[in-house]
C-alpha cells in the first residue's frame, strides 16, 4: 500500500499556537494509528513502508517526517522537546488513543521523551538500538565531520557511503528505495540527504542529553545491534530503564548493525506485532 498523504497538526502551548507541519506517512488501513513509527536522525519516514506494507498489513501506521527531515518543517527548534509536542499534537488530532511507538535511533530518544511526558498516549515501546545519553565528545566528532562533508559528487557516491557503513546488510533494493526517497540535488549541483543539516548539527547534541525514562508500568521492548562499537544503546541507558521498568523491560541482542529494522524488518516486525496484539 502506498503512504495516504500526510497531516499537519496544530498544537497549543502557554497560549500559543505552533503550526508543527509535520509531514506524515500513513501505511495500512485507513483509521487512527495504531504504531507510531519515529525515524533516527538523517531519516525520514518512510523507511518504514517496507515493513509497514509487508509485514504488518493490517495494523496503521503513523510514520512522520521529524522536524528538520524530508519534507517535514525544517524551522527551529531543533530540539527532542519540539517533535515530543509535535508527535504528541498528532496523536492528539489522530484521537485514536494510546499507541505502541516504535523509535529507531534517534527516534528511539525522542519515544522515550514523548512516554515520559505523554503516557497517555503510548501504550508501549520498541527501541531500535536506541541513541540517548551518549558521550559529548563522541557526538562533536560526529557533528565536525557532517559539517566538513555534507554532501556527495552524485548518486554512486551517496549509496557507496551507505553500504559501507551501516547499510552493509541491507537488501540493495531497500538502499536504492532509500536513495530515490531521500537524495536530492543541492544548489551547488551536489547531492545530498532531504535534511537541515543545521538541525542536523543540533539533534547531535541533543544525544547527548541525559536519558528521559518512562513511567513505571511502560512495556518496552529494547532491541541492541551488537555489530556498531561504541554501541549506541549503552550500558548506562539499560540499566537506567532496568531500574524504572524492572519486568516491564525487555532486552534483545541482535546480531547486525545499526540500521535493525531494515537489516532484520521480519524479526523486528514479529516484536513490533506483540506489542500491537497486546495493546
Amino acid at each position: 500500500m502506498t503512504p495516504r498523504g500526510s497531516d499537519k497538526p496544530t498544537s497549543v502551548t502557554a497560549g500559543t499556537i505552533v503550526d508543527v507541519s509535520l509531514h506524515v506517512h500513513r501505511y495500512g488501513p485507513s483509521a487512527p494509528a495504531q504504531l507510531l513509527a519515529v525515524h533516527g536522525l538523517t531519516g525520514h519516514g518512510r523507511r518504514w513502508q517496507t515493513l509497514a506494507d509487508r509485514y504488518l498489513p493490517e495494523f496503521s501506521v503513523a510514520a512522520p517526517d521529524l522536524i528538520g527531515h524530508g519534507r517535514s518543517t525544517w524551522a527551529a527548534p531543533w530540539t527532542i522537546d519540539a517533535n515530543t509536542e509535535a508527535l504528541a499534537a498528532l496523536l492528539d488530532a489522530d484521537g485514536g488513543g494510546p499507541v505502541v511507538v516504535a523509535g529507531h535511533s534517534f527516534g528511539g530518544a525522542v519515544a522515550l521523551a514523548l512516554a515520559a511526558a505523554r503516557p497517555d498516549l503510548v501504550s508501549s515501546l520498541v527501541l531500535l538500538d536506541p541513541a540517548v545519553g551518549l558521550d559529548g565528545e563522541w557526538m562533536r566528532e560526529i557533528a565536525d565531520e557532517m559539517l566538513a562533508s555534507p554532501d556527495y559528487t552524485d548518486r554512486d557516491e551517496a549509496r557507496a557511503e551507505k553500504v559501507s557503513g551501516s547499510w552493509g546488510e541491507v537488501d540493495p533494493a531497500e538502499v536504492d528505495r532509500e536513495l530515490d526517497e531521500h537524495l536530492v540535488t543541492l544548489p551547488n549541483g551536489r547531492s545530498g540527504w532531504r535534511i537541515s543539516v543545521p538541525a542536523m548539527m543540533s539533534y547531535w547534541s541533543e544525544l547527548a542529553r541525559p536519558v528521559t525514562l518512562p513511567r513505571d508500568g511502560t512495556r518496552t521492548t529494547l532491541i541492541r545491534a551488537t555489530r556498531t562499537d561504541p554501541p549506541y544503546a549503552t550500558d548506562e541507558l539499560i540499566a537506567g530503564l532496568d531500574a524504572a521498568l524492572g519486568s516491564d523491560l525487555t532486552v534483545l541482542q541482535w546480531d547486525c548493525d545499526h540500521m535493525v529494522g531494515q537489516a532484520k524488518p521480519a524479526e523486528t516486525a514479529a516484536v513490533i506485532r506483540e506489542h500491537l496484539e497486546r495493546r
